[in-house]
């Protein structure tokens, strides 16, 4: 038997080396013999014992070397048998069809399975199904066992890796490879880091919004009343979650609490909210709070961080509502009542002052508004026009597109009436004329990525004024010299019409530029019937006052024989989604489609049972969606979860990469899952 062992591979190529040795010395002598007899002859001698020694050493260990090398593979194999049946982790091996070959110790103690189980994996994990173990992108799974939490590696063998060239064992080609399974035991591990992750402070800032507004309208002998009322409210709340409580000014909190309550919190959405509006003294006005929370940073300062900026976006929309910053995630809760207008224009006062002196110590003044500007942001662009005049500064209005619903206002500032040639310009055009002592002023949005021109945004971010009525979301400009965001606002143009009549006391307005601000305030408000408040004819009647003709403005903003049937055509199209909500597609070929659809949205309200409209419009490769309501439906929520904004009952989105009919299913997913949240109440 040991006579048939052949060595093969590089033993084999080793043990032949000193047989080509002899070769070599056998040649050396043969050459030696034409130079010197006597040296031939003594290395022939010593090739002929080294031929000796080697034939009695190949014929006498050439078996044993085999026999040690067989002895010895036979013996590895075994211990690696043995260390793999001993190792620590659990461990199986499946065939193709995912059923049990062999398993280790561990694996029998941690599943009671011997080596005589091969039934399908399944059996035992119920969640290691044959389909998941082949996906070709599987290499770990999370499964839950016995109470135990497991991480499962996967791990593949192609049999021609193991297999080689035998001719034992034959296989198809697509089966030819084997899953190894290794277990490893998360549970303490998992619960090490939930209870780090439960114990991790988030910080929290409470702002009392109107506090001021409520003083006003409560007697002097009832105001520590009510904030005692407050005060108790607040710390009951947050000491059902073991949370730490301090006053740090009359209407302002802080909080620190565990991030094991914050789910909680989250879950019954705030209700604090909801319970201090609950507090009134008589007849007097509800007290509103906002809520910052910051949670996830690394350090608790940076918590604190993201509490106060949570605090401030909470302001800027509006107030009424919390919002949680988790690193760079937001959520938001509450800010479903309607913004409190505030009747002191000191705040319109401050910002006018602090815009002239940003426009005076610049060159010149480069205005936008949002993408396919409308009505809103093309007046308040003229109204800052107005003061870089008044300062003898160059201003530019950026306008990409001029729409049908536009193209009036923008004729009337003609150069035949007074007006530079290149008042307004393209994006092109204003990457060219701006430079570093350039003002960048954004008008009607607060989101770069919706603006005329973004990359201005980026190259010259040192210089940008915002002025905008929109709820702030997770998309803003950053760092602003100067913002002025007031979400209670009918619209930018009411908001730049107050600022105007503080910037400078010689400013005049001609009937076109009074004109193209009226109209702002008109369209936003839906012919005042929409979000106007005392401010808002305030600012129609200094309009007013400078020129404004309202049969003149009529005219200038009627639509076409196209644009009409095409609205009619809309509200015929509408679909009625759970009694409440009316859904329609504008279709038609219209000069200006998206304004169309907005006019068509607020049609839509004028209908009996309806209480939110969407009007989804397919234009320049993008799926525009206008959305309004009356009293009863945030729509500025709902168009929040679908990556929009807005207000409460004037807001929109973009979508992109789908179709019309995605874009609906979209829609109604949301509202479904806002009514089954509570977000949503019918």
């Amino acid at each position: 038997m040991k006579s048939k062992l052949k060595i093969k591979g590089k033993i084999r190529r080793y043990l032949l080396l000193p047989q080509l040795l002899f070769f070599v010395i056998v040649a050396a002598a043969i050459a030696l013999f034409w130079v010197d007899k006597t040296s031939c002859l003594v290395v022939g001698c010593f090739a002929a014992i080294y031929g000796v020694v080697l034939l009695i050493g190949l014929l006498t260990l050439r078996s044993a070397i085999a026999q040690e090398i067989v002895n010895f593979a036979t013996h590895y194999g075994s211990v690696q048998k043995e260390l793999l049946d001993e190792f620590e982790i659990p461990y199986a091996l499946l065939d193709n069809a995912s059923r049990v070959l062999w398993v280790n110790k561990r694996f029998t103690e941690l599943t009671e399975k011997d080596k005589s189980f091969h039934k399908s994996i399944s059996v035992i994990f119920p969640q290691l199904t044959r389909e998941f173990l082949h996906k070709p992108d599987v290499v770990e799974s999370i499964i839950e066992y016995n109470g135990r939490t497991l991480r499962v590696a996967v791990n593949r063998l192609t049999f021609g890796d193991f297999a080689g060239d035998t001719n034992l064992l034959s296989m198809d080609t697509e089966e030819k490879f084997m899953i190894v399974l290794y277990f490893f035991d998360e549970t303490e591990y998992r619960r090490i880091a939930r209870e780090k992750e439960e114990q991790r402070l988030v910080a929290g800032l409470v702002y009392i919004d109107n506090y001021e507004e409520v003083m006003e309208y409560v007697e002097d002998v009832k105001q520590s009343m009510l904030l005692a009322l407050v005060d108790r409210r607040i710390n009951k709340y947050f000491s059902e979650v073991d949370a730490l409580v301090r006053k740090i000014e009359k209407d302002k909190y802080f909080v620190v609490f565990r991030n094991k309550y914050l789910e909680k919190l989250k879950a019954e959405r705030f209700q604090l909210i909801e319970d201090v509006k609950g507090i009134k003294i008589g007849k007097e006005r509800s007290v509103t709070l906002s809520i910052g929370l910051g949670a996830t940073g690394t350090t608790y300062a940076q918590n604190f961080e993201f509490a106060h900026a949570a605090i401030d976006l909470a302001l800027a929309r509006g107030g009424d509502q919390a919002v949680v910053r988790e690193g760079e995630d937001l959520s938001y809760y509450g800010g479903g009542q309607r913004e409190i207008s505030k009747n002191t224009r000191v705040k319109a006062r401050v910002k006018a002052h602090a815009l002239r002196e940003m426009i005076e110590t610049h060159k010149d003044v480069l205005v936008m508004g949002h993408n396919i500007s409308d009505a809103d942001a093309f007046g308040a662009a003229i109204g800052v026009t107005v003061m870089a005049k008044n300062m003898d500064k160059e201003c530019h209005v950026i306008l990409n597109e001029i729409t049908a619903s536009l193209r009036n206002e923008v004729n009337a500032f003609s150069p035949e009436k007074g007006y530079a040639p290149d008042m307004f310009v393209n994006s092109d055009q204003a990457m060219e004329i701006a430079g570093e002592n350039t003002l960048i002023m954004v008008v009607d949005t607060n989101r770069p990525s919706y603006t005329e021109c973004p990359e201005l945004l980026r190259r010259y971010r040192s210089s940008v004024v915002v002025f905008d009525h929109h709820r702030q979301g997770s998309e803003v400009i950053e760092n602003p010299i100067l913002s002025y965001i007031e979400p209670f606002a009918s619209s930018t143009c009411e908001m730049v019409a107050e600022v105007l009549q503080y910037f400078s006391s010689d400013i005049k307005l001609t009937p076109e530029e009074a004109d193209a601000i009226y109209a702002g305030i008109l369209i936003d408000t839906n012919n005042f019937l929409t979000k106007t408040g005392v401010r808002t004819f305030e600012a129609a009647a200094y309009l007013k006052r400078c020129g404004t003709d309202v049969t003149r403005v009529r005219k200038m903003m009627r639509n076409d024989m196209e644009a009409y049937k095409a609205r009619a055509e809309i509200l015929r199209r509408a679909e009625v989604y759970r009694n409440s909500f009316a859904i329609s597609v504008c279709q038609d070929n219209v000069d200006s489609p998206t304004i169309v659809g907005a006019q068509a949205a607020n049609e839509l309200l004028n209908i009996i049972g309806i209480k939110a409209s969407f009007v989804l419009t397919e234009y320049q490769n993008k799926i525009f969606v206008s959305s309004r309501s009356i009293d009863e439906i945030n729509v500025q929520l709902i168009m929040e979860r679908l990556g929009g904004g807005g207000h409460i009952s004037v807001a929109g989105c973009q979508f992109k990469d789908c179709t019309i009919e995605q874009a609906i299913v979209r829609i109604k997913d949301a509202l479904d899952k806002m009514i089954e949240e509570g977000s949503i109440r019918l």
